[in-house]
């Protein structure tokens, strides 16, 4: 199991995950900042121009993952990390890697109010030294507070709060590790293990009377996606497709699926490729719309929309399934693709 301590930057969330190490049996401190620094010395330096915060590189979020999984293979018990993790996208990427690991997630909140936060960010003594490190290091921290401020809507959804006004870090250990005890701040992530080899999935597009498309928001991993998954062992692509949608949206489709697309997804480390194919399954009466049910440790939202809203929610690679699968069902006509795109 890993508990992840969540809370901006002056939480206090170092401080009480040193407290919890104490009170929880068999635990072990996890810091991926750790990760952060070691990327500075791998990485070119133009890569770590591109971005403003090591979580924005992929390797940092994949090797989150990968480091979790093996700490624990190694010491076992309980990993203890103090992280701030502000866009859902990078939880939901995170949060579900290690669901398909069989990594049980705890999420908690430190929330100390921004009074508290403030005060603490000016009171900080353990900061970069040199000319101006320092004050550049508060600086930054107090930028980063509207960004929490901003997450807040999700994170209270999420996690399981904490309130540390007036707390010590030991208080506040004893409150986290109280509330992991009774199961406070489980996830609940239902994932499949990490494919070995390249699979088969099926998706399936959804309309409603105005022609839009129905996407579902995953909380396992980041974007949003169309109703489907993985095609298992001696089941037919099209029965697949049938089985997700009555699973994730408890919805039982009575028509056949017509084929719009076949997509080879090339294997792109760690991912392995395989076939895609998207299904058009028509459309979904008014009355069934308002009876759609979403599993919570798969889905968060579900929403009809347009081809260009699809654009703002999509991941690029299925994004551009999906504007060829629209333009197949156009067309009446399935399309093969490669990569995404028509095959020479």
């Amino acid at each position: 199991m890993i508990i992840w301590v969540n809370g901006a930057f002056g939480a206090g969330k170092t401080s009480a995950a040193l407290e919890m190490l104490e009170l929880i049996p068999e635990s072990t401190l996890y810091d991926p900042e750790v990760l952060g620094g070691c990327l500075r010395q791998l990485l070119p330096e133009k890569r770590l121009q591109e971005v403003t915060d090591y979580q924005d590189l992929s390797i940092w979020r994949r090797l989150v993952v990968e480091t979790a999984a093996a700490l624990l293979n190694e010491v076992g018990g309980v990993l203890v990390a103090p992280m701030t993790l502000l866009r859902q996208d990078y939880r939901d990427e995170i949060f579900g890697g290690l669901a398909s690991r069989g990594i049980e997630v705890r999420h908690v909140l430190l929330e100390p109010g921004e009074t508290i936060l403030r005060e603490r960010i000016a009171a900080r003594d353990d900061l970069p030294e040199g000319p101006g490190a320092a004050d550049r290091a508060r600086r930054w921290a107090l930028d980063r507070i509207a960004d929490y401020d901003n997450a807040l809507p999700w994170l209270a959804l999420d996690a399981y709060i904490v309130s540390t006004a007036g707390l010590t870090p030991r208080q506040t250990a004893a409150r986290v590790a109280e509330a992991v005890g009774r199961g406070a701040g489980a996830c609940g992530i239902v994932q499949t293990p990490e494919p070995a080899a390249e699979t088969v999935a099926s998706g399936v597009l959804l309309f409603d009377d105005a022609d839009r498309v129905l996407l579902v928001d995953p909380t396992y991993k980041p974007g949003w996606e169309f109703p489907g998954g993985v095609v298992e062992r001696g089941e037919s692509p099209a029965r697949a497709g049938h089985r997700e949608v009555a699973e994730e949206l408890g919805l039982e489709l009575t028509t056949g699926l017509e084929l719009l697309v076949v997509d080879w997804e090339p294997p792109q480390p760690p991912g392995h490729g395989g076939l895609r194919l998207i299904f058009d399954g028509g459309r979904v009466a008014a009355a069934d719309i308002g009876r759609l049910l979403l599993p919570a440790a798969e889905l968060r939202d579900w929403r009809f929309v347009t081809e260009d809203e699809a654009a703002g929610l999509l991941p690029p690679a299925r994004l551009d399934r999906l504007r060829w699968a629209l333009r197949a069902r156009e067309q009446g006509r399935p399309l093969n693709l490669e990569a995404g795109h028509p095959a020479e």
